[in-house]
């Protein structure tokens, strides 16, 4: 069995929202039938290695696959040439737009599954459930597709190495810690709410004898002697630690009594410990984009203030939440 999964790989957090669906499919045909196309990054084989997601690198050898009308002339040749594979028994579409849809459309193939155009591309029709931004709906069509069983497997942070576990504790050793995600990696959307609001909301925090831990890489430094000058007892892990990368912020997370977070790919890596969150949206969509955790509370400024603007989101409005 060869199952190629097809996303536009563009941030952490779009890979992160995929490891649930690659381990069900691993669990149900093998690790070894799992293989993974990416038109922009691809994260599995460098940032987010360390979570140990088993799966194989397909190489187009074409920037950008699928977004270009031209890979309709291409696709076919570069990927089976490049991969020594002559087709693939099953191709996942979870990019769904039409000219991605049509350009992967040409990679031999026995079975295709595609919402797009309400599962138009589907190469069987059955009664497909709207994915809804749901892995477990994607599965569930999947299985209608193949006519199989797939269990459901949550990924589970022991996968990853116990070094990150270990360096956690030793970065934070106590308990009564609230974690904060402040800066966004794509700028493309003003996702950021205002450091001066993080930092009186930090303060308030402090207040209450629970103590700030900043997810904040070394590298923004302005960001992290602002807060240090205004906030004695914050923490910034990362930059006391050797370790570093995404499984890193996840060991840490586990040691959080709770976590606040705009949308970005550190709200992923700290959904994946499953504590309690409260994560802010503003242009982006947070049924799409948040965390399928239980205990999560949605700051939404489009459903609260009718507005894109995450920067109507108040500090009270985060504080009652706590």
């Amino acid at each position: 069995m060869k199952i190629l999964i097809y996303n536009s790989g563009g941030g952490l957090g779009d890979s992160i929202q995929l490891f649930d669906l690659i381990l069900s499919l691993s669990k149900k045909f093998g690790e070894e039938s799992i293989y993974y196309l990416s038109a922009h990054n691809n994260h599995f084989d460098n940032a987010l290695k360390g979570y140990n997601i088993v799966l194989n690198n397909v190489n187009s050898g074409i920037s950008f696959f699928g977004f270009r009308l031209w890979h309709l002339f291409t696709s076919k040749q570069k990927i089976l040439k490049k991969n020594l594979i002559d087709k693939f028994d099953l191709i996942i579409d979870l990019q769904s737009k039409l000219r991605n849809t049509l350009i992967l459309k040409q990679i031999p193939h026995i079975y295709f599954y595609s919402s797009t155009f309400n599962f138009k591309f589907c190469n069987l029709k059955k009664d497909y459930v709207s994915t809804k931004y749901e892995i477990k709906n994607i599965i569930l069509n999947i299985e209608k597709l193949l006519n199989v069983t797939i269990p459901y497997e949550k990924y589970n942070l022991d996968l990853i190495d116990n070094k990150f576990f270990d360096e956690a504790k030793k970065l934070l050793p106590e308990n009564n810690y609230i974690g904060l995600s402040i800066t966004q990696g794509n700028m493309y959307r003003k996702k950021s709410w205002s450091l001066d609001k993080f930092i009186n909301l930090a303060k308030n925090i402090s207040q209450t004898k629970k103590k700030p831990v900043f997810f904040i890489e070394k590298k923004d430094t302005e960001i992290i002697f602002k807060i240090k000058k205004e906030i004695g007892n914050a923490i910034f892990p990362e930059s006391m630690s050797s370790l570093s990368g995404p499984p890193l912020v996840s060991a840490l997370s586990k040691r959080l009594d709770k976590a606040i977070s705009i949308d970005n790919g550190i709200m992923h890596m700290i959904g994946l410990a499953d504590i309690p969150m409260i994560v802010l949206f503003g242009p982006t969509n947070s049924k799409k984009f948040a965390p399928k955790i239980k205990n999560i509370d949605i700051l939404d400024s489009k459903i609260i203030y009718n507005s894109n603007d995450i920067q109507k989101i108040t500090e009270d409005d985060v504080l009652s939440l706590l």
